[in-house]
């Protein structure tokens, strides 16, 4: 369906940001981000968790004051956040995101009567109420917002409680009301968080055809894909800054690839200056102790005017090293694939006929051989996630039978994490490195927990930095067999990027179960499993 905003109130759409700075208790979250984006823009923001992408949302709604810089809007603002405002009913929420619709409806009565009146400017009142509600299409507001309601299989009944409803029919119900309130400016965090195919269909419809600004947090990379045109990507740089790339996802993805070769090539070449200077300052010392005396025959005058040269040497040495220093800082480390084997038999991992009473219904026949590759599909409750605990080995089959080669490893990543306790990342890591008995890479080498997490207790990282520290776990007993069930969840683009990279090259077995769109469009080449 399309917008009917109009095209007046689509020209004022506008948001930009220029210097911000935000900080949280002296620990920088955005530093330096500029932004400017009108009517018919859709930006994305990406980066790993904690870098400040729901901080940058809060600061354009005006939630969040900035240390530093300035922000700028134009046009009412609609947001979605992970807060559900406190509200009673369905029809109390629906009313709260239609407030702007309702209050030029209001103006626009009250003005008529006005004119109706005879007062005086009544004229000039009505006419700037009508354009108001014009602007807003406010008559069409409800019926826009039942649309989407019916779309995203949200509930419609308007004295339904709110607390009767899961949380992500509540999440439904606030995202139609924005998509039907006909904001000029939208301010969405994760907002396919509990749509279904259908439900993501029609948001990307109403983004793409909303003609104002939509600035969007989201991991969904086929949402990316489809709907935006220019991405501020908050990942380290090589100067510290946020970068802002357009030409759509597919332009951040290759400027982000061509500017961290380009980084890593720069700290390289000063990675070796150092060096080279270093050796010439060594060089240099040992002259001024040792080689600085003329041969045997020269007057006292001729070694005494040598040193100084060689003093100022060492100087000139010294300062070039210390001007180096911190020119460029190293590249933050990339995710880096361990060496999993291939099994040397062939029949790695079999399941025939198999079902579990209740939560694999349809019965599922699987052959695995090495470097195999496996999507398993289906709807919600298929058994997906099931079928894979079966073929772990962590849940025996109502029915069928499920073979493994003696030899064979499997790794497992399940959806939900284990609980850890008070142990550290490494520690937990170095944990699954002993039980596997094999061995496996430091946590480091891997590129997926960073040196501050890595030492925290597993119980205060993000939700993020603990899926990355599960797939970690995962890897540490160098697999024959990769069992991977929702991989994508709480990681970031660039992540899973390269985890897709990966996962189509190793030797290892791959069976993954996703709704994943744009992992299942990037193995699209992959056997298929229905259930």
């Amino acid at each position: 369906m399309s917008s009917s905003l109009s095209p007046a109130r689509v020209r004022t759409a506008h948001v930009r940001m220029s210097g911000v700075h935000v900080s949280f208790g002296g620990r920088p979250v955005l530093a330096g981000v500029d932004l400017v984006a009108a009517a018919g823009d859709r930006v994305a923001v990406v980066g790993e968790n904690g870098r400040g992408k729901t901080t940058l949302l809060r600061v354009l709604a005006g939630d969040l004051p900035v240390d530093r810089g300035d922000v700028v809007r134009a046009g009412s603002v609609g947001v979605a956040d992970q807060q559900i405002p406190p509200v009673d009913t369905v029809g109390d929420l629906i009313d709260l995101e239609l407030t702007a619709v309702r209050a030029a409806q209001a103006r626009l009565e009250h003005a008529a009567q006005a004119l109706t009146d005879g007062r005086p400017d009544a004229g000039d009142a009505y006419a700037a109420a009508l354009a108001e509600a014009e602007a807003l299409d406010a008559w069409d507001a409800d019926r826009r917002v039942e649309v989407s309601l019916a779309a995203l299989n949200a509930a419609d009944d308007r004295a339904c409680p709110l607390g009767t409803l899961s949380v992500g029919q509540r999440h439904r119900v606030r995202l139609a009301c924005l998509l039907g309130a006909g904001h000029p400016v939208l301010l969405l965090d994760e907002p396919t968080n509990h749509l279904d195919a259908s439900g993501l269909d029609h948001l990307t419809e109403r983004l793409r055809a909303h003609p104002g600004v939509v600035v969007l947090v989201s991991h969904d990379r086929a949402l990316l894909a489809d709907v935006a045109t220019t991405v501020v990507d908050l990942d380290p740089s090589s100067d510290g800054r946020p970068r802002v790339h357009g030409g759509g996802y597919r332009g951040h993805v290759e400027a982000r690839r061509a500017e961290r070769a380009r980084w890593e090539a720069l700290h390289a070449e000063q990675v070796a200056e150092r060096e080279r200077l270093a050796d010439d300052l060594s060089a240099a010392r040992n002259r001024l102790r040792d080689n600085w005396r003329p041969a045997k025959g020269h007057g006292r005058h001729t070694r005494a005017t040598r040193a100084p040269g060689l003093v100022r040497a060492v100087h000139r040495r010294l300062e070039a090293l210390a001007a180096l220093g911190g020119a460029v800082a190293p590249p933050p480390t990339g995710f880096a694939m361990p060496e999993l084997p291939r099994d040397g038999g062939t029949a790695v991992l079999r399941a025939e006929g198999a079902t579990v009473a209740g939560r694999l219904v349809t019965p599922a026949d699987v052959a695995l051989d090495s470097g195999d590759r496996l999507v398993v599909t289906g709807r919600n409750g298929a058994g997906k996630s099931t079928l894979l605990a079966v073929l772990a080995g962590e849940l025996e089959p109502t029915a069928g039978t499920v073979t493994r080669a003696r030899s064979v490893r499997v790794g497992y990543l399940r959806q939900e994490s284990e609980p850890v306790g008070r142990r550290t990342a490494v520690e937990f890591y170095d944990e699954r490195v002993a039980r596997s008995g094999v061995p496996g890479p430091a946590l480091a080498e891997l590129g997926l927990v960073d040196a501050y997490d890595a030492h925290r207790p597993v119980a205060e990282l993000s939700v993020g930095a603990r899926r990355r520290l599960d797939l970690a776990g995962v890897l540490a007993a160098r697999p024959h067999v990769l069992l991977l069930d929702e991989p994508t969840n709480h990681l970031s683009a660039a992540l899973v990027d390269e985890l897709t990279a990966a996962l189509g090259s190793t030797p290892a077995a791959v069976v993954l179960a996703t709704h994943d769109r744009k992992l299942l469009r990037d193995t699209n080449s992959w056997p298929r499993l229905a259930l």
